[in-house]
């Protein structure tokens, strides 16, 4: 892994998402950001926005993560999160216009996804990178559903489907390949 070409891609970790179930992953990733900007390497937040009309209010019937501080990104990833590139999505992925835009302007080659839904957003964000020609990793465990352990590991196991076996890795194989979180 190139580390002048990689980011950390810490996705929808909001108030709005955070569970029973979700919760204990929020340390683990406020770790793993501390540690990868202390080394100087660039960090990128996601930020799910729900707004009137959607197709999750039409279709799911789902109205949550309209405004703050559901919207909010949580308070143990704030700091870190004003000073970086956060990317407001109204969809599932980081590839969005603004998010493709940063993408190719960084020339990034692989992107480390964590945050929450491993399922949903952080799977459909890892494939959007695949299909771009960009290497997707996912930390498995810096990643979790908020709704269901059931649901987190579905999207392990699909996400090893879409995007190959070998990028789904836990932060300790991701400090053995890069040398940057012993």
């Amino acid at each position: 892994m190139d580390l002048d070409r990689t980011a950390l891609v810490v996705v929808d970790v909001q108030n709005g998402f955070i569970t029973d179930l979700s919760r204990p992953v929020v340390p683990v990733i406020a770790d793993l950001v501390l540690r990868w900007t202390a080394a100087a390497r660039p960090v990128v937040f996601t930020r799910s926005l729900n707004h009137p009309g959607s197709l999750f209010e039409r279709l799911f019937d789902w109205r949550k993560l309209a405004h703050a501080p559901e919207t909010d990104i949580v308070p143990e990833l704030a700091s870190a999160a004003a000073k970086a590139a956060v990317i407001d999505k109204k969809g599932y992925t980081l590839f969005n216009e603004q998010g493709r835009v940063l993408v190719e302007q960084n020339g990034w080659t692989h992107l480390v996804f964590c945050g929450i839904d491993t399922e949903i957003c952080v799977l459909k964000s890892a494939v959007d990178a695949f299909e771009a020609g960009i290497t997707p990793w996912i930390l498995i465990d810096a990643s979790a559903s908020h709704s269901s352990q059931a649901a987190h590991e579905a999207g392990i196991l699909i996400g090893r489907r879409f995007i190959g076996p070998a990028q789904f890795i836990t932060i300790a194989d991701l400090g053995d390949r890069v040398d940057l979180l012993s």
